[in-house]
């Protein structure tokens, strides 16, 4: 097994505990909604520390259930996923197009030059 199979294999152990030991400590268990997003907790504080309070704004749309809000934001993080992998991509082709490019252009030099021992069908 080589060093990055080992990494990844250490890096995939840590995203499921960080996923798993939550729930297996009961963290979370002595509340109405455990595991809440951190707006629907902020609404909780500032409603705690003034009823009065009138947002500034509204939502420009408010989803019909709990359902579709979370689909929408499942998009929205596989959209955000796509669009970081096509980055990632690009820039691993372009490095790896750069090398190859390197790697042919001193291969055309030093068949230029004359050196021996290096011909083209040497793995240029």
């Amino acid at each position: 097994m080589n060093r990055n199979t080992k990494i990844n294999l250490v890096l995939l152990l840590v995203v499921a505990a960080l996923a798993v030991l939550p729930l297996a400590l009961g963290l979370g268990d002595h509340k109405e909604e455990p595991f809440t997003g951190a707006d629907a907790q902020a609404e909780t504080a500032i409603t705690e520390l003034d009823p009065d309070y009138e947002p500034w704004f509204t939502p420009l749309y408010e989803p019909p259930s709990a359902e579709i809000e979370s689909a929408l934001f499942a998009l929205q993080a596989a959209i955000g996923a796509g669009v970081l992998a096509y980055y990632f991509g690009l820039r691993r082709g372009r490095r790896q197009g750069e090398e190859r490019a390197t790697a042919r252009q001193q291969a055309a030099d030093a068949d230029a030059v004359g050196v021996p021992g290096k011909s083209p069908a040497d793995g240029a």
